[in-house]
C-alpha cells in the first residue's frame, strides 16, 4: 500500500524522525518547559531538598538562609520553568506549612529558578570562576526582588542578624531605608547564594548522567569544575 508515492515504512520512519528532531529541539531550549513525568517529580524532591537546607541553616544557627538549594538543582536540570515554579511552589507549601509570611517572598523565589536555569543554560556552569559569577548573579536578583517586599513588611529589615545589623547602622547615618535594606538583603543573600549556587552544581555534577541525561539540560554545562 502505497500513501502519496511514499512507503507506509518510510511514513513512519519520517514521523519517528520529526519526533526525534523536536524531542532534540526540546532538550536544548531552556524555555521549554516539559511537563514529564520525571520533572514534576522533580519539584516535590527540590521542595523537599530545600526544607532541609532551611532547617540545617535553623539547627546551625547559621545566618543564613540555604532554601533554594533544590530550586537550584531543578532548575540547572530541568530548565529556568521548571526551577521557577519549583521556587514558587516552595514558598507555597512553606507558606501553608510553616510560616505565611513565605508567601510573600513567592516571586523571588520564581525568579532564582530562573535566573540559575536561564544562565546555567547559557554556559555559566562550564567551570568554577562562572560558577562563583551566577552565584553573585542570583544573589544580586534575590536582593532586588525582596527588598521592595522588607520595606513594604518590615521596614527594611530581614530578620537575619547579620543584615539588620548592617541595616540599623546606615540608617542610623541617615541613609535612605531603600538603599539600607538593599545592602542589608545583599549582605546576607552574596555568601547564601553562592554556598546555594556551589552545593547545587556539586549535586547536579554527583548525578549519573544516566540521570542527568533525561532532563533538558542533561550534562552539557556542568562537565568541567
Amino acid at each position: 500500500m502505497e500513501v502519496t508515492g511514499i512507503g507506509l515504512p518510510r511514513v513512519n520512519m519520517l514521523l519517528w524522525e520529526g519526533r526525534q528532531r523536536m524531542s532534540e529541539q526540546k532538550k536544548t531550549n531552556p524555555w521549554t518547559m516539559q511537563l514529564t513525568t520525571l520533572s514534576i517529580v522533580l519539584i516535590p524532591v527540590a521542595v523537599g531538598i530545600n526544607f532541609v537546607g532551611k532547617w540545617i541553616a535553623a539547627a546551625l544557627k547559621l545566618p543564613l538562609w540555604l532554601d533554594s538549594i533544590g530550586t537550584a538543582v531543578a532548575a540547572m536540570l530541568a530548565g529556568p520553568l521548571i526551577g521557577g515554579f519549583s521556587g514558587a511552589i516552595n514558598n507555597i507549601v512553606f507558606g501553608i506549612t510553616v510560616d505565611p509570611i513565605s508567601f510573600w517572598y513567592l516571586i523571588p523565589s520564581f525568579l532564582i529558578g530562573l535566573t540559575v536555569g536561564s544562565l546555567a543554560f547559557m554556559g555559566w556552569m562550564s567551570n568554577f570562576r562562572r560558577v562563583l559569577l551566577l552565584g553573585l548573579i542570583v544573589a544580586l536578583v534575590a536582593s532586588l526582588s525582596s527588598t521592595p517586599i522588607n520595606v513594604g513588611l518590615w521596614e527594611g529589615q530581614t530578620g537575619n542578624v547579620w543584615g539588620d545589623a548592617l541595616y540599623a547602622a546606615l540608617v542610623a547615618r541617615g541613609w535612605p531605608i531603600w538603599i539600607a535594606s538593599f545592602l542589608n538583603s545583599l549582605v546576607v543573600d552574596i555568601p547564601d547564594k553562592l554556598l546555594t549556587v556551589i552545593v547545587s552544581y556539586l549535586i547536579v555534577r554527583a548525578l549519573p548522567e544516566r540521570i542527568t541525561g533525561l532532563f533538558v539540560g542533561g550534562r552539557r554545562e556542568v562537565e568541567r569544575l
